[in-house]
């Protein structure tokens, strides 16, 4: 089976007062896996309704997802949490790191949660780290680290379960414009080496960095197509 993410009729209403607000209105993709892609549209277009619904952050209203052969479309929310901390590595534009924890500490939590022996957990969060170019940082808050560092700490900490795909949120939206290529040349990066990448994003120089776009607009796919643009080193 080569698709990773399966989904099909989505729907996402929420009731706002007496309004029922129509978030994604039968939404239907596929994604293979190693795939890249981004899922762009304006604000109210329903992008972050669909990635917190790809993330098994929320559920649908109707329709199924299929998650790595998993139907999470009903599923509970313990049963939620676990698929997302196996399946799923989020990278956020705000970073969401622990303040008072270091870099390796941050990096570590989700194998905590994995249930990992002390050792091996450091062993594998220390080899994470490296591989973002944060060896010499390991033992730094996050205050004390810079944007970049900081969002490198952050894709460390979602790579460190070995995911089945990296879901990145606006991964550069606070970040300055030489940074960005920075970030997003490590998550080019991590494409090549296998993992499933989805960004979710508004910027257009951010999105032809995928090999597939998917536009939403007023809770519907608009486009669904390949970037041109998309060159394989």
């Amino acid at each position: 089976m080569n698709k990773v993410i399966e989904i099909h009729d989505i729907v996402k209403n929420y009731q706002v007062g007496s309004v029922i607000v129509r978030a994604l209105r039968s939404v239907s993709v596929n994604i293979d896996r190693n795939e890249y892609v981004a899922i762009m549209g304006p604000s109210g277009s329903g992008k972050s309704t669909l990635m917190n619904l790809l993330g098994c952050l929320d559920t649908a209203t109707s329709g199924s997802y299929i998650l790595n052969g998993t139907d999470v479309s009903k599923m509970e929310d313990d049963f939620l949490a676990e698929i997302r901390n196996k399946e799923i590595g989020f990278v956020f534009q705000t970073f969401n790191l622990l303040p008072r924890y270091t870099a390796l500490e941050n990096v570590t939590l989700p194998l905590i949660y994995a249930g990992l022996p002390k050792a091996d957990r450091e062993k594998v969060a220390v080899e994470t780290l490296d591989q973002v170019g944060l060896a010499d940082r390991m033992t730094h808050k996050p205050n004390e680290l810079s944007g970049g560092q900081r969002q490198r700490v952050a894709i460390a900490r979602a790579l460190v379960n070995k995911p089945s795909i990296i879901l990145a949120d606006e991964p550069t939206g606070n970040l300055d414009s030489k940074t960005s290529l920075d970030i997003m040349g490590l998550l080019d990066d991590i494409h090549k080496k296998g993992n499933t990448v989805i960004v979710v994003t508004h910027e257009v120089d951010i999105a032809k960095h995928a090999a597939r776009i998917i536009r939403l607009f007023d809770g519907e796919v608009a486009e669904d197509f390949m970037n041109e643009k998309y060159v394989k080193a």
